[in-house]
């Protein structure tokens, strides 16, 4: 396999995409060159030589020219109930060179479909008060009721819950590329048809027809980046989609200033989102079908086993920017027919609607279900949708000053988001979780006793709304996505994912609709309070349930970590 001449360097890709060397220590020889690089030369080569090209975890390869660098994984751990540690692999493996040109647009089109989803919530915040001025919505029913500014609030809600819901119906059969394009169609009808409404019927259909685009594209975006990506770097790519949910928001709030004062800017909020849509379907037209999806549709039978093969061995040459079916994809493709024909040998081809409960689905939904569920119930969507009636309880009282803070805390959610990007691939996902959690917490304790006896410190409600919005945006934000999108197994990945994103939707919207009658009920100092005591019960989860998957690729989570 290789002479014992060799000596090999250990890089490892950071999230700031530098690579960085250390020596292996290891006496397993892993690679066979004519060459011997001198151990002493090592901090010169670091200085002069900077690699175009990068290596990840996913499938070995059994050459490579010597011209190229060569990543060999370190050894991966295990973290299962219990926080016990076992090693994964004690055997170096070799790893697929990709060039980094390729990854961007895979990632950026399906990653659109997220940030059209943050805009929504934050033109809406801004539409809404357009939609209601007498002087400036241009329209002769702006007397909106309660009941009607609800509905208009929450109808891409009510959408997202449908879409995820035909998501479990439709998503295998469509694919992750198809799906992505659907979503992409629903935005653009959604966002024309609500910003040309002529009356409220038409701007809820509108509204429900904009969700159901946010349903398809919740559950398609994360699926497409994490099947098509380079698994070292996996995690900084689902976790950058937040990144760009974030950005969506901030875009959101920003149409929206500079619409406020015009006659009937609630239409030009809505619509603006129909041309990035575009954008979204047109770029997914361009891109490639999932690799892993085409196979699975070879070992199912649903289709030409050869013919679904030789796409998979294409696609996958163009996502990492190679020549059309060039060894080095077959090579992988076969490796990966290899596991999932093993994987499902003694299995019926297509599952049935309750195997996504059993065994190491279960398991799997247990663990993502469970994230998006602590992600919702620890009280974000309270916070974030009721920022400003806090901030103006808290003192400030006048709608510009919430309206600065509220900016103020957007951009400081998207400086943290940023720094989980940068951090989830180095790191790892459970010691940002567990720290994240932690502050969640502790935020929320601050906020209960702010509302109990530090009321005449509101800088504490502000340094607290911070505190929350930072730990949640390092954790539960970008990680329960990224978890989500990794930890079902291929053959019920689909289906896994949807019942995750309905999960998360409709958790969201039991919690939004709760917040006020509770906080009536049970007092805002109590009301944190609980919630402060739910993140408790969280952080208990993430130690004891939720496992480390940093570095792994996706066949090596399904074969060791939920058998």
């Amino acid at each position: 396999m290789a002479s014992s001449s060799t000596t090999l360097f250990n890089f490892t890709l950071s999230s700031n995409s530098l690579l960085h060397h250390q020596r292996t220590k290891s006496s397993k020889p892993l690679l066979s060159s004519s060459r011997i690089i001198n151990q002493h030369t090592v901090s010169s080569i670091n200085h002069h030589l900077v690699p175009t090209r990068v290596t990840y975890p996913l499938l070995p390869s059994s050459s490579a020219p010597n011209s190229r660098f060569h990543v060999r994984s370190q050894k991966q751990k295990v973290y299962s109930a219990g926080g016990k540690s076992e090693p994964l692999a004690s055997d170096a493996k070799y790893q697929e060179e990709f060039s980094w040109s390729s990854v961007i647009l895979p990632f950026l089109f399906p990653a659109l479909g997220g940030l059209l989803f943050g805009y929504d919530i934050g033109a809406t915040s801004g539409a809404t008060i357009s939609l209601q001025s007498p002087e400036l919505s241009g329209i002769t029913w702006f007397n909106l009721s309660s009941i009607q500014l609800g509905l208009v609030v929450s109808g891409s809600l009510y959408g997202a819950l449908l879409g995820s819901i035909l998501a479990f119906a439709v998503a295998d059969f469509l694919g992750r590329k198809r799906q992505l394009i659907v979503a992409a169609l629903l935005y653009i009808l959604g966002g024309a048809i609500t910003a040309a409404a002529p009356e409220l019927n038409v701007l809820l259909a509108g509204r429900l027809l904009y969700g159901l685009g946010i349903g398809l594209a919740m559950h398609g975006a994360p699926l497409y980046i994490a099947e098509t990506c380079p698994s070292q770097i996996r995690g900084t790519l689902v976790s950058l989609k937040e990144l760009f949910i974030v950005l969506g928001i901030l875009g959101g709030y920003f149409v929206g200033s500079f619409q406020i004062s015009s006659v009937g800017g609630w239409r030009f909020m809505y619509g603006f989102s129909a041309p990035v849509a575009v954008l979204m379907g047109l770029g997914m037209w361009t891109l490639p079908a999932s690799p892993r999806w085409l196979l699975l549709k070879a070992v199912q039978g649903k289709g030409s086993f050869q013919d679904l093969k030789e796409k998979a061995i294409f696609s996958l040459s163009k996502l990492r920017g190679r020549p059309p079916g060039d060894k080095e994809s077959e090579r992988q493709i076969e490796e990966t027919l290899v596991s999932l024909k093993s994987a499902y040998k003694d299995q019926e081809s297509e599952g049935n609607f309750l195997e996504v409960f059993q065994g190491p689905n279960l398991k799997a939904f247990i663990i993502g279900g469970g994230l998006v569920l602590f992600q919702q119930i620890t009280g974000q969507p309270s916070v974030l949708y009721y920022a400003g009636s806090i901030l103006q309880s808290a003192g400030f009282s006048a709608a510009s000053d919430a309206t600065k803070v509220s900016v103020v805390i957007g951009l400081f959610k998207l400086l943290m988001t940023w720094v989980a990007v940068l951090k989830v691939d180095d790191l790892g996902r459970r010691p940002l979780l567990i720290a994240g959690v932690s502050g969640i917490g502790l935020s929320l304790g601050l906020l209960s006793a702010y509302y109990k006896f530090l009321g005449g410190f509101p800088l504490v409600a502000v340094g607290a709304l911070l505190l929350y919005v930072g730990c949640y945006q390092i954790s539960f934000g970008p990680i329960s996505w990224l978890m989500v999108s990794e930890i079902f197994p291929i053959r019920t990945r689909g289906r896994g994912i949807s019942l995750a994103v309905l999960t998360n939707f409709a958790s969201n919207a039991v919690v939004t609709f709760a917040f006020s009658p509770l906080k009536e009920l049970l007092g805002a100092e109590n009301l944190f309070l609980l919630f402060g005591a739910i993140s408790l019960v969280a952080l208990l989860f993430v130690i004891f349930s939720v496992p480390e998957t940093k570095g792994l690729s996706l066949e090596e989570i399904e074969s060791k970590i939920l058998k």
